[in-house]
């Protein structure tokens, strides 16, 4: 019997928005979430978008037209501290709350960034 290979980690996810929209879609995961912006090697220079990193892993935002992201059940889930403030924090911005079906060990929510992608916040319980 062979040995199987393991995958030992996920390094990286990818949205994407409308092209040409770095900007705001910058606005609001650099300002209004806070996460921070890393360079790109400069093989990809030129392509649209941008990376983020959070701790080890880096969620890339690339450029896509084209594509209806609101009717789509893809999403990134991000560990929060402090949900009831991240949730005050989001609606005083007018981001609309959704409420998502409750599973053990976590208390969470799901929002849609400006462009239509899916975002869940989760919070140990």
């Amino acid at each position: 019997m062979n040995e199987m290979p393991m995958i030992v980690a996920v390094l990286h996810a990818q949205i994407t928005i409308p092209k040409g929209a770095e900007g705001a879609a910058r606005d609001f995961y650099c300002e209004k979430l806070g996460l921070t912006e890393v360079p790109r090697p400069p093989s990809l220079a030129g392509r649209g978008g941008f990376w983020l990193q959070i701790g080890g892993f880096q969620v890339h935002v690339g450029t896509e037209d084209g594509v209806e992201r609101s009717e789509s059940k893809a999403h990134i889930a991000y560990q929060v501290d402090d949900l009831d403030l991240w949730r005050r924090n989001l609606e005083s911005e007018g981001v609309a709350i959704i409420e998502g079906v409750p599973i053990p060990n976590y208390r969470r929510f799901e929002f849609r960034d400006p462009f239509g992608n899916r975002v869940e916040f989760l919070e140990n319980a």
